[in-house]
């Protein structure tokens, strides 16, 4: 059975991994016979955006793998623990937490920095050749970690943050919802899911598409 670490960033599309996406790779790489090695920071998120009204909620306080553990059912480790020869590939879902948890390309754009421990596990599974998907905006993390090898990638066809993700060294390749964007050579995998889908079975094309590349070359 090939295991897949699925690197969340909280709960939530506003402040933490977008829950369809997460759902939707959860349940793909169930139905490929695949097991989930589910894993997040243990940081404290950026902030807590209130789902309800969309505003943040000031003085909130919230941890990025306590939020994402409600999403794995409590199956969930640590990713300063998850290590290449643990999984066959990984894959990241969305959400803002992708860009304020994983990162900070929410605020700082092209200049972001990755928490250390998801760049510490992107570069390795990277360096032993296993397959790396990433869906929405979580391409910007890839770019930031990855952009000195030029991969391809996609987020859709929004300018400004292709040209953000371009900055970094990335090579953005426009793409529609029910896409993915394949860099062979490298072993990545995007598809643009919510940065273009308007409803969840949009999303679910794109990202099933990806599930079944990234396990193809796992």
């Amino acid at each position: 059975m090939k295991k897949i670490a699925v690197v969340l960033s909280g709960c939530g599309v506003y402040d933490g991994a977008e829950i369809h996406e997460a759902v939707i790779t959860l349940l793909a790489l169930d139905r490929h016979g695949a097991e989930a090695v589910i894993c997040a920071p243990d940081v404290e998120q950026m902030h807590v955006v209130d789902h309800l009204t969309g505003e943040v909620e000031p003085g909130a306080r919230r941890n990025v793998l306590v939020e994402s553990a409600r999403i794995a059912r409590g199956r969930i480790q640590d990713v300063a623990r998850v290590r290449a020869a643990d999984v066959d590939g990984l894959m990241l879902p969305g959400g803002f937490g992708a860009a304020k948890n994983l990162c900070d390309f929410a605020v700082r754009g092209a200049d972001c920095h990755v928490e250390p421990g998801v760049a510490r596990l992107l570069r390795e599974v990277h360096a032993a050749h296993k397959p790396i998907a990433a869906v929405c905006i979580a391409p910007a993390v890839l770019a930031k970690v990855l952009g000195g090898e030029a991969p391809k990638l996609t987020i859709g066809d929004d300018a400004k943050t292709a040209a953000a993700l371009s900055a970094m060294g990335a090579r953005h390749e426009t793409c529609p919802v029910d896409g993915v964007t394949v860099d062979r050579e490298k072993k990545l995998i995007s598809s643009p899911a919510y940065m273009l889908a308007g409803r969840i079975s949009e999303a679910a094309a794109g990202i099933e598409k990806a599930v079944a590349e990234l396990l193809a070359m796992a």
